[in-house]
């Protein structure tokens, strides 16, 4: 008798086999979008008089926490953590600084400014390793 083994598994469901192909576009899809909306609130807090809205934010949010279980242990899982820890660091920031804004308006707006440009700055940085199909270095 032989004792050779037979690898029985479907070839989809095999790591890197079609439904491992279908998950990767499915993440990479939600995060597009998710950046898409960072990117215009990012946008809208750096250009003056331009209103991209709290509310894409948290919908970019939720979306990224909904969907953070689904990436992990994907190279895309950094980017779904990227994403959370740039606007919660950046909520955090601007409500560190909001008694400084409201008392003293101009160090207020740079301090807002400031946040603004590093939020931008992580959101494009985040874009573009996505893009290359690169994980984010946490």
């Amino acid at each position: 008798m032989d004792d050779d083994v037979i690898d029985v598994t479907p070839e989809n469901a095999r790591p890197g086999g079609e439904a491992a192909r279908e998950r990767d576009d499915s993440l990479k899809s939600w995060s597009w979008v998710s950046y898409a909306l960072h990117l215009i609130v990012a946008l809208s807090a750096v250009v003056p008089g331009a209103q991209g809205g709290v509310t894409l934010l948290l919908i970019a949010l939720v979306m990224d926490l909904a969907k953070k279980e689904d990436a992990q242990g994907s190279w895309q899982e950094s980017h779904f953590v990227w994403r959370i820890r740039s606007v919660i660091w950046a909520g955090v920031l601007y409500v560190l600084t909001a008694p400084l804004f409201f008392l003293l308006f101009v160090p207020g707006y740079l301090a807002w400014a400031v946040i603004s440009v590093w939020f931008l700055y992580r959101i494009v940085k985040g874009m573009v390793r996505m893009s290359a199909g690169r994980a984010m270095n946490l």
